[in-house]
């Protein structure tokens, strides 16, 4: 049976990021994707210029009526707004047994606007994080959650076991926005840390990057991957994206997840 992956996050009118990234990822990795909207940005390449959040208790309703009838085999959460919504989705998890969950704690757009309500961030930590198999901040969102100082590979390892003392079972810390020639990342599951470089790619096109390889995790999960390989293989598609990013607007584009067919399609002909 064809795998599913389920979606718990905002929608991206310009395409790039949000519920529209990630169903274009899962479709990338021969994955059936589903969704519950928690929120709808009016946005576009240069930033966000509105932000409507969906009722807590439809999000729940999206959610009851895709696992009722279609069932899943892993989900993600991305842009959860409230803390309401935040209790919502962790009790659906709760109640449905939703396993393995990705969880990306959406806090920023690219271009700065709130995309969490500060008064959320604890109720993510302290309801969300425990049920978490994977949590997946960028540097800014790791430093919000564990309150610590985030200017090396070195202090993004301590902050992915911070987040795993915080009740995550695994934990990746992304580190494109610190300097470097290297864009590194950190995986943690508790027993072992390991850290993930490539060269670091110069475009500004970078729009949806966390979203797409939190969907592409969830996708290699959803097949049966095993956790790690599952992180490896993402960050293999998601530099692809990157190398091959989408210069669309008139401010950063999106990454291009189609760009992992045609690298597949390349090296199956080669």
């Amino acid at each position: 049976m064809l795998a599913r992956a389920l979606t718990i996050a905002g929608s991206d009118s310009g395409g790039g990021a949000g519920i529209q990234a990630d169903l274009k990822t899962f479709t990338v990795f021969g994955v059936y994707g589903m969704s519950a909207v928690t929120a709808l940005t009016a946005q576009n390449t240069r930033g966000v210029a509105g932000i409507h959040a969906i009722p807590a208790a439809f999000v729940r309703a999206q959610i009851d009526a895709v696992l009722s009838d279609i069932g899943v085999d892993a989900a993600k959460t991305g842009m959860l707004v409230s803390a309401e919504t935040i209790s919502a989705v962790a009790q659906a998890v709760r109640a449905h047994a939703i396993t393995p969950l990705v969880v990306d704690p959406v806090m920023l757009a690219q271009s700065g606007a709130a995309l969490l309500e500060p008064t959320a961030c604890a109720t993510l930590q302290r309801e969300l994080l425990p049920l978490a198999t994977l949590v997946t901040p960028n540097v800014p969102e790791a430093e919000a959650l564990t309150g610590m100082t985030i200017r090396s590979v070195a202090e993004m390892r301590q902050a992915a076991r911070a987040l795993i003392d915080l009740g995550a079972a695994a934990c990746l810390v992304k580190g494109g926005h610190l300097s470097g020639d290297e864009a590194v990342d950190v995986f943690d599951d508790g027993r072992d840390a390991v850290e993930l470089r490539v060269a670091r790619l110069p475009t500004p096109h970078t729009h949806g990057t966390g979203c797409q390889l939190s969907a592409a995790i969830t996708a290699e999960l959803a097949r049966g991957t095993p956790l790690l390989a599952a992180v490896e293989c993402a960050k293999r598609f998601i530099t692809v994206a990157i190398r091959h990013a989408l210069a669309l607007g008139k401010g950063a584009g999106p990454a291009n997840p189609l760009a992992w067919l045609k690298e597949h399609a390349s090296a199956s002909k080669a």
